[in-house]
């Protein structure tokens, strides 16, 4: 009956190709071709562009009915803080709604320079520069920086946003095993030294939740002279001394070319930053694409960014809660028999495998109350799909006792596990 369904949608898709092109090649052809969404939403699982009416954080209204939030980069609880909305307004109320125009001719405002002091003092890099949105910050710094005659490491795990950089710089790609230092290694070695090198790697990784070996990275890009760049989207605000990222972690930021950090995870806002030597932020600043042709990051963003700053550096108990919070989920799914990969963040798999099984597993959950993020290749490998969970330090006990409990009901039903 499914596959029925799934044919005379094609099929009347192909007709209404057929009846303006005929016989012509059109570009819209893999789009009338493309049934995988439709495939999900018959199976009344399609898990993508919810509704979310309301939200608390840690809690989001669905169809009217109270989910609890295990998909969110919230990682600290500081999307609804008031002293974050207070700054926000403020700063909406002071400049308006944007500044319609790019940073480089009219959209430059003092906040933005503000801001980028703290964050590269933050981060102890020299100097740091603020784009509209994380995927920009790495699309633009890596195609800028690199070129055809570059060579870069990539780890096969990063995020898409360095892949595009990647592929927009046009530099040759090498592509090593995730976290696998003696590939990387290997392929380093037997790189023509000529060419020059640049390694980028997330500091944690955004499927998985595992951490990269940024120490064992710097050494490596010491012994074969390389520049060494970290995305650290899901780090900045978790690891470190004081949220101050995987660098510090590791204690090896003097070793790093280059920090990035995005403000949609634990600053709870939309931008991003890159971070490093004063002449390299200098020329980004007047070379990347995404920089100069693109609307100046609107000020009640970057007022509410930097107020959730000051929190992080005033409330190291927020970053302590959240690394608990994720102990104990990691514990307990970990004793219900579930496979959670190699984990030790807030961010925790729950593999599945098939690709439609996941979504199924997704439903359930979603009607138990528990909401999570389905996620299928490409974005993770062919048949590891998996159900990622994160997790806030304003998570309570009871809410992560429900959840806990609804996977265990879950998962007996679905046979994930026994």
């Amino acid at each position: 009956m499914l596959n029925q369904f799934i044919d005379i949608a094609t099929q009347k898709l192909h007709a209404k190709r057929k009846e303006y092109f005929g016989k012509h090649p059109d570009v819209y052809t893999k789009m009338y071709s493309y049934t995988r969404s439709n495939l999900v939403k018959a199976l009344d699982c399609y898990p993508y562009y919810p509704k979310i009416e309301k939200s608390n954080a840690t809690e989001v209204t669905i169809d009217g009915k109270q989910k609890i939030m295990l998909g969110s980069n919230n990682y600290l609880g500081l999307t609804n803080h008031p002293k974050v909305i207070e700054a926000g307004v403020k700063a909406l109320q002071e400049y308006g709604s944007g500044l319609t125009g790019s940073r480089l001719l009219n959209g430059n405002i003092l906040l933005h320079d503000q801001l980028e002091e703290q964050l590269a003092d933050f981060v102890h890099m020299k100097s740091a520069l603020v784009f509209s949105t994380g995927f920009g910050t790495n699309l633009g710094t890596i195609s800028t920086i690199c070129g055809p005659d570059d060579l870069i490491f990539s780890d096969e795990y990063n995020h898409a946003s360095i892949v595009d950089g990647i592929r927009f710089s046009g530099a040759r790609k090498c592509k090593y095993k995730h976290n696998d230092m003696e590939d990387l290694e290997e392929k380093l070695a037997f790189a023509d030294p000529k060419y020059p090198r640049f390694i980028v790697t997330d500091g944690i990784f955004s499927m998985e939740g595992d951490i990269a070996k940024l120490d064992e990275l710097a050494a490596l890009s010491k012994k074969y002279p390389s520049r060494l760049m970290v995305d650290d989207a899901h780090s900045f605000g978790v690891l470190g001394p004081h949220g101050d990222g995987t660098a510090a972690h590791f204690g090896v930021t003097a070793d790093m070319d280059l920090i990035m950090g995005t403000f949609s995870k634990s600053l709870g806002c939309i931008g991003g930053f890159i971070a490093g030597e004063k002449m390299v932020i200098e020329y980004l600043k007047h070379h990347s694409r995404t920089m100069i042709f693109t609307a100046a990051l609107p000020p009640s963003n970057v007022a509410s960014v930097m107020a959730a700053l000051e929190i992080i550096k005033a409330e190291p108990e927020r970053r302590e809660r959240v690394m608990e919070n994720a102990q104990f989920m990691r514990n307990g799914l970990k004793s219900l028999g579930f496979d959670i990969g190699e984990s030790t963040t807030p961010i925790i798999p729950v593999v599945i495998g098939k690709d439609i099984k996941t979504f199924q597993v997704w439903k359930d959950l979603m009607d138990a109350g528990v909401y999570t993020n389905p996620i299928i290749s490409p974005a993770v490998p062919q048949g590891r799909a998996l159900l990622r969970t994160s997790y806030m330090a304003t998570h309570t006990r009871k809410q992560m006792e429900f959840c806990l409990d609804m996977f265990e009901k879950v998962g007996r039903k679905t046979r994930i596990i026994s």
